[in-house]
């Protein structure tokens, strides 16, 4: 009678098993794809609703300025809170810090429609104040 012996130790197998990677790599992908579009507008805004505006694709940018005007009063640049004496010098130093400065300083407002006219007023004139030549208002389409 034979003993039956394996041999199995001596076969070892180098090959790495990528499909699990994949697996995880397309998830994470897919994760990464439907968050990013929420990341851009770090203070939650109702926007005000209009029958008839333009599409600024230039407001979605990485280096874009956006100032917004919360229903309480309360004045954010991009997703810090500042005062309104501070937002011209924040302004001018983000300007500066662009990769592609230009000659028009542009600035992108989201205002909330139920906010106080006169603390958005007192935004508007602060962003002018700091030397900004162009001031773009954000609104939502109507859905009709």
């Amino acid at each position: 009678m034979g003993i039956n012996k394996r041999d199995e130790g001596k076969k070892v197998n180098s090959n790495i098993n990528v499909t699990p990677m994949v697996d995880v790599m397309l998830v994470l992908l897919i994760i990464f794809m439907v968050i990013t579009p929420m990341l851009n507008n770090k203070v939650n805004v109702d926007l005000p609703q209009v029958s008839a505006s333009t599409v600024m694709e230039n407001a979605n940018k990485e280096d874009a300025i956006t100032v917004a005007v919360t229903r309480d009063g309360k004045t954010f640049l991009g997703g810090d809170q500042t005062s309104l004496g501070d937002l011209g010098t924040k302004i001018n130093d983000l300007e500066a810090k662009k990769t592609n400065p230009s000659d028009d300083k542009s600035v992108y407002l989201r205002a909330d429609q139920r906010a106080n006219y006169g603390k958005v007023m007192d935004t508007i004139d602060a962003i002018r104040t700091a030397g900004v030549s162009q001031l773009n208002l954000l609104t939502d389409m109507n859905a009709k």
